[in-house]
This record gives structure tokens, sequence and C-alpha cells, in this order.
């Protein structure tokens, strides 16, 4: 018997572990893109359909996890997707069509759809509240291991054992901690080794949805969820695959350093989240002031990196994609705005429905640039100019974006009861 005290952290490791998972498998094509166009004759539509089709997958899997966590509850949910998402690393790497890649990847995403909130409700359930702010920065932190492991060490392996090898021996260790967070895993501190949903938490269908309907009501609502959208879509698109060809064939960089510079992207992300937080709840008081500015200022990289010769230095790039990655980092506060603006009853439901709208402006700007590419570029699809316009074209969604997000609502109230709660020492 594992005492609670020494069971939650472990919870919290294996939900971290879960959640680096899911960030490795979104970005992980980047930078074996040259991999798959010679070995399986891609284009661009196809590497943005494929890349794409992990985040069509997980934005769908949003309402259908919103509406049944709370039911089933994390430890089952979480256990019985992530082996749909084992399936899908191992279906990945024995794939020798574009269509197999693709259904690889789509149960990938429906594998990885509730590691994001099922260890937000583990964290609710687990600690005590007043840690809950912290411990969310540490472990979305945490987890962005697994973009960094999708960068320098993925081009290490594929190197090493080939990217199919790779991915068979990621689809073993997803099985491992999956089998592990079932074993040790437990929803509740309270609940016996074997747990069932009660009959008060099987609540119908329609009762669910009705929690949906104040929100659509609510223009803030739809502007943070707006800002979501472009902000992490922009953002993972590139990380996950536009960088990776922009940085070999724009600016001519070898894979290896293309993955270190992807690597400086999301160091400058684990380093940007907890700060931008930290700014937004103590310096400034303010949500919509931070997340407007990290806007701006990754539309500001963008469009310079867009305008870059090629033989640009190697420590200019590493400062503009670590502060791309950083600047960033002030999305993860819409998470705390939303839950501010709507019905405490709501809440949950507001930020489940946050993050449809963040995996599908990934699977929009990853699948639509490659249709649009391929389209106005039938000749040359992966040419420099084409990059360049597509990093401007972000940019300008990014400054629009932040101009419509000044329309959003700070709640002053909470910001200032947070700043002055007495400290507490109890866990």
């Amino acid at each position: 018997m594992i005492p609670k005290k020494n069971r939650r952290w472990i919870i919290y490791l294996l939900s971290c572990l879960l959640f680096a998972f899911s960030q490795f498998y979104r970005s992980s094509i980047a930078v074996i893109s040259p991999n798959l166009v010679e070995e399986l004759d891609l284009d661009t539509e196809d590497l943005g359909l494929i890349s794409a089709a992990f985040f069509y997958a997980f934005a769908t899997m949003q309402i259908p996890v919103g509406l049944y966590l709370d039911r089933v509850g994390p430890r089952v949910l979480m256990t019985a997707l992530s082996l749909a998402a084992v399936a899908g690393a191992a279906l990945f790497a024995y794939g020798k069509s574009a269509v197999t890649l693709i259904v690889g990847r789509s149960l990938l995403g429906v594998g990885m759809a509730c590691n994001l909130m099922g260890p937000l409700k583990l964290i609710t359930t687990w600690f005590s509240p007043l840690y809950f702010a912290t411990l969310s920065a540490i472990f979305v932190s945490v987890g962005t291991a697994g973009n960094m492991a999708a960068a320098t060490p993925l081009v290490w392996l594929t190197e090493w054992f080939g990217w199919r090898t790779t991915f068979l021996l990621f689809a073993i260790s997803n099985l491992v901690i999956s089998l592990l967070f079932y074993l040790i895993v437990r929803d509740h501190p309270d609940d016996p080794p074997v747990s069932r949903p009660t009959a008060a938490s099987m609540v119908s269908l329609s009762v669910a949805l009705s929690g949906l309907l104040p929100l659509f009501t609510r223009r803030d609502y739809w502007l943070i969820s707006m800002g979501t959208f472009f902000r992490y879509g922009i953002y993972a698109s590139v990380q996950a695959l536009w960088a990776g060809p922009f940085l070999m064939v724009t600016m001519n960089l070898s894979q290896m350093m293309t993955g270190n510079l992807l690597l400086a992207m999301s160091i400058g992300l684990i380093v940007g989240s907890p700060v931008c937080g930290w700014i937004s709840d103590s310096i400034l008081r303010s949500r919509k002031t931070v997340i407007i500015t990290g806007l701006v200022i990754m539309a500001g990289i963008l469009v310079t990196l867009a305008m870059l010769p090629g033989d640009t230095g190697l420590l200019i790039l590493f400062a503009l994609f670590f502060g791309f990655g950083f600047s960033s980092g002030s999305g993860q506060i819409m998470y705390a705005h939303i839950k501010e603006r709507m019905p405490h009853e709501n809440a949950g439901t507001a930020m489940t429905g946050i993050n449809f709208f963040t995996m599908t402006g990934v699977a929009f700007f990853l699948h639509g640039l490659g249709w649009v590419i391929k389209s106005f570029y039938p000749g040359g699809s992966l040419a420099p100019d084409v990059f360049r316009m597509a990093f401007i074209l972000f940019g300008g969604c990014l400054v629009i974006t932040g101009l419509l997000y000044g329309l959003t609502v700070d709640d002053k109230r909470i910001l200032r009861k947070r700043m002055e709660k007495p400290t507490d020492n109890t866990h």
C-alpha cells in the first residue's frame, strides 16, 4: 500500500510523463519530414495532413472528454485512450503510405486527448487548491520536455535506429507508462483500489451538454477561444512542421541544427510559461495585457524570420526561436483568463472548450497551409519564398488576434483577492 502523501507525487509524475508523450507526438513530424518525403514521396499537402491528423482527432475528442471525464474518472479514461495511442504509434512506425500514417496519427490524437484535462482533474483532487496554479504551470513546463525530445534527441534516435524503430520504441515506452498509471493512480485519495462511477455522477448527456449553452452567449468566451485558436495554432504548426522545412530549405541548415533550434523554441516555452504567469499574477495583475504583448512579439519574430537572409548567423536564429517560444508562453494564461471570466459552475467545461479551439487551430494551420502551398506553388512546394510568405501571413494573423483580444475584460477582483490572500503553509 502506497501512502497517500507519496502516491500523489507518483500520480503527478506519471501524469507529467503521459503529457510529455502527447507533446512529443504532436511535434514529431518537423525533423523527420525529409525522411518521410524521401521514403514515401510526399508533398506539402501530404505532410500537412499527416501532421494535422493528430490535432483533428485531438480536438474532436475534447467534447466527449469534457463530458465523460467526471463520470468515468481520469484513471480509466486516460488509460483506455493511452492504449489507443500505443496502437497509433505502432501503426505509424509500420506505415507504408500517407493514408496509413494519417490513421496512425489520428489514433495518437485520440489517445492523447485526455492527457491535459485528466491530470488537471487529478491535481484538483489530490492537492490543495492553493497550489493548483503552481502545480499546473510546472506540469505544463515539465510536459514540454516532450517537445524537446521531438527536436535534437529525435534526430539522434532517427540517425541511430531509423524513424520507424524510434516510433516503435516510443510505443513500447508509452505502453509501460500507461499500465503503471492504471495500477497506481486513484481518482481520489479516498478511492478503493477498484472504484466505479457513482450513480450521482452518471448524469445524462443532455444535462451535460446544457452546460455549454451559457458559454455561447458570452463575448469573452469567443474572443479568448479565437485567441487560443490563432496563438497556439500558429505556434504549434511552426514547431510541429513548418519550422523544419523552413530552416533546412530556406536557411540551408542541417537536420541536426534544425533540431537544435526547435529545442531552443521548446526551452523558451518552458521558461516563458511560468514567467508570464508570474508577471500576470504579481506584476501587471492583468491577463490580457500579458497575452496581447506575447502575441505582438510572436508576430514580430515571424516577420523578422521571413525577412532574414539565408546566411544569417546561428546566434541570431537561436535568439529568435527562443524568443518565439518564450513569448508564446503568455498563451497559457488564457486558461486562467477564461476560468475567471466564465461562471464557476461552467469553468471546467469552458477550459475543455478552449482546448478544442486550441487543437483545431493547429490542424487548420497545418493542413490549410499545406493545401494553400500546393495550390499556389504546384511546381515548387518547398521553395524558400513559400515559407517566407507563410511566416508573414502568420504574423499578420497574430497582430489581428491581438487587436481583437483587447476587447476582452480582465477580472481585477479575482487578481486582487489572489494578491491579498494570506500565505497558507498547509498541504
